[in-house]
């Protein structure tokens, strides 16, 4: 991305939710706000190129992660999590639609998307349930140095939504941020991840690999990947001791509508929650 503008991807993800809600009625995430905090010129965009059939699947898996990661916050909240950290937050919207009473919203982002963003809030005059803004280059700075200076309880217990961004950073930033998860108590992260292109059939790699060169010719090239087996037993090793990972199969079962008894999917996008307690 550039220094001076927003994540590109971060656009692209607000678009597919603002389609979402007009082409699909916001049949699996519903956000009455995503095509507000996005402008109108933009959402009649992403409402042309949703006009595409191709588009619908990415546009779907995009619409149910965002409503799977919310999900799991509401179920953690039971185990007395006070703090929602929304990593890489992009225009997620999630503080202005905040259900739950006492529940303190952290948004960290680079200050480039992050200031667009709040330029676009007071526009629109969506200045209430604003959340903490935390603005931080995810390969520079500290994550934990950031959030404690802004207010964050390392000892309290916090869930971390951490959607978009995992496949744009280097392994070794994605494991600094998880193992600093794993080690606050309490805590719960949800982050969504691709697969190597080793593990797609032959008939859907070139698909995948073409994805792949269109995010880095913009850019932002995919840098990790990583395989579910052997990430499950890293997380563990992180001390992560719950563990769920949808895939497309289980994705589409939950959100999609696929029978249960549906033969597996193969490789694509997956989300994963994962806990310490």
């Amino acid at each position: 991305m550039q220094a001076s503008e927003p994540s590109r991807t971060a656009m692209a993800a607000a678009a597919h939710r603002a389609a979402h809600q007009s082409v699909d009625g916001g049949a699996i995430f519903s956000d009455p706000y995503a095509r507000r905090i996005l402008g109108e010129e933009a959402a009649a965009e992403a409402d042309l190129k949703a006009q595409d059939p191709a588009t619908r699947s990415f546009r779907l898996v995009m619409a149910a992660r965002s409503r799977y990661a919310e999900d799991c916050l509401a179920h953690s909240l039971k185990r007395g999590v006070a703090q929602a950290v929304i990593l890489g937050a992009g225009l997620d919207t999630f503080a202005l639609r905040n259900p739950h009473p006492g529940l303190k919203v952290f948004e960290v982002d680079h200050p480039a998307t992050q200031g667009w963003k709040q330029t676009r809030l007071r526009e629109e005059g969506l200045t209430h349930s604003l959340p903490i803004f935390v603005p931080i280059d995810f390969e520079r700075e500290d994550l934990e140095t950031r959030l404690v200076a802004s207010g964050f309880r390392p000892e309290t217990p916090a869930f971390f939504i951490w959607l978009g961004v995992v496949p744009y950073l280097r392994e070794a930033s994605v494991f600094a941020l998880l193992t600093f998860v794993a080690g606050l108590p309490g805590a719960s992260i949800v982050f969504d991840y691709g697969e190597p292109l080793e593990n797609y059939p032959p008939e859907r790699r070139a698909r995948a690999a073409e994805m792949a060169a269109r995010t880095a010719a913009a850019g932002e090239p995919w840098l990790t990947r990583f395989d579910p087996p052997e990430l499950a037993g890293r997380l563990r090793a992180l001390g992560f001791i719950f563990l769920e990972d949808l895939g497309p199969t289980e994705m589409a079962k939950r959100f999609f509508g696929l029978p249960q008894d549906a033969p597996d999917r193969g490789a694509g996008p997956h989300i994963i929650c994962a806990g310490n307690s």
